[in-house]
């Protein structure tokens, strides 16, 4: 059986590993790089320690995002889902990374990042939540499938719950922050603004949490 040509991307990484220490952190990003899409928790969990530990500096890069696109060969979007959905994964779903765990196909690192929007973000119910976790980790739905049903549960979330896009932008302003703190020189003064902004969105989503606990509660006595 003929050997299946390699990408242009698995050339790219082959080609740098030459001129590392096997075994060296370094080299073990690229090589589950190589594994991705059969092994995307491993590579999740290695680029969240790059990221942390600002290893890409060591290694030659200004900023996280460039040495993902650039050694990588990821984009900046697919390396944040990566880490946040492993992220989220060995926080609500540590089973599935356990050594002992029957080998089945893991969930795809897209739907898994949907679960942690439905449930950080977007505020579904305990039953939605439930529904769409079923969905991406018992059943093994297709992303496509599980998608289409966080997109239908959301537009409804969003109808009902006029907190939700609030909480989606200070998830946004989150990662905006963590993003400039992993640059070599960020401006102290985008830092402050960004803190303050968030500080700003938190302190209006609790006054309108409360509001909207006060509204129930006096419809519930009348």
């Amino acid at each position: 059986m003929p050997e299946t040509p390699k990408s242009n991307s698995e050339r790219h990484i082959e080609a740098i590993m030459e001129h590392l220490e096997p075994g060296s952190e370094r080299y073990e990003v690229l090589a589950k790089a190589k594994r991705f899409k059969s092994s995307w928790v491993e590579l999740g969990e290695q680029l969240l320690k790059v990221s942390q530990k600002n290893r890409f500096r060591e290694w030659g890069y200004g900023t996280f995002e460039e040495y993902c696109v650039q050694e990588i060969r990821i984009k900046r979007g697919t390396a944040e889902k990566l880490t946040m959905a492993y992220r989220f994964m060995e926080k609500e779903e540590p089973q599935l990374l356990a050594p002992n765990e029957p080998l089945k196909p893991l969930p795809d690192y897209r739907s898994i990042d949907l679960l942690r929007k439905a449930k950080e973000e977007k505020g579904f119910t305990e039953e939605e939540y439930g529904d769409l976790r079923k969905q991406v980790v018992e059943e093994e739905r297709s992303h496509p499938t599980v998608l289409k049903k966080y997109k239908e549960v959301a537009a409804l979330r969003e109808e009902v719950n006029p907190l939700i896009p609030l909480k989606a932008t200070i998830s946004a302003a989150r990662r905006l922050e963590s993003a400039l703190r992993a640059l070599a020189d960020a401006p102290a003064a985008y830092l402050h603004q960004v803190g303050e902004m968030i500080v700003h969105l938190e302190a209006q989503l609790e006054a309108l949490s409360v509001g909207s606990e006060d509204e129930a509660g006096n419809l519930r006595e009348i």
